[in-house]
């Protein structure tokens, strides 16, 4: 078996980005702005601008001379494109890294030196933790998240299947 586990890890990053922003978006301003009842970073449209803000910084660093990189501030309906474009981006870096990093070591904003495996981990970290905001603040709404997880993964992308009997 010849499988690239970081691919996978991205390709799941991304489907689960997706289906966060997708439930986020028939929300109500109302709702998209309604103060947390747990500890989290924001609101609802805070922790979504947020998230995808910095996974396109993540793949700047990644790919860009730090005079290049361009922050970022989508607004609701530039949520999927962004996201969609920053993550085909990290997964063609985790398919291939051979080809994006030109340095072992690249200079962050806040003058530190970090390796591009750092910041591989942290995409995924970071996406995780803040989606797992996302669904308590759903929920503390009433809002039943989507499923996210690795068992859901496999099931949509039919790499979990049942024994037939």
């Amino acid at each position: 078996m010849n499988t690239n586990i970081l691919e996978k890890l991205f390709a799941h990053n991304n489907w689960a980005n997706d289906l966060i922003i997708q439930a986020c978006l028939s929300l109500s301003d109302e709702q998209l702005d309604a103060a947390p009842h747990s500890a989290t970073m924001g609101t609802i449209r805070d922790t979504l601008i947020h998230l995808v803000a910095a996974q396109h910084n993540y793949l700047a660093l990644l790919t860009l001379p730090i005079a290049e990189r361009q922050r970022i501030s989508p607004t609701m309906a530039e949520l999927q494109p962004s996201a969609a474009h920053s993550g085909a981006g990290l997964l063609a870096l985790a398919r291939d890294p051979s080809g994006f990093y030109a340095q072992t070591q690249l200079q962050t904003r806040d003058n530190h030196l970090v390796e591009p495996s750092v910041i591989m981990v942290q995409v995924i970290n970071h996406a995780s933790e803040h989606r797992e905001q996302l669904c308590s603040m759903l929920s503390a709404l009433g809002i039943t998240p989507p499923d996210m997880d690795g068992w859901s993964y496999g099931e949509a992308t039919q790499t979990l299947t049942p024994i037939p009997t």
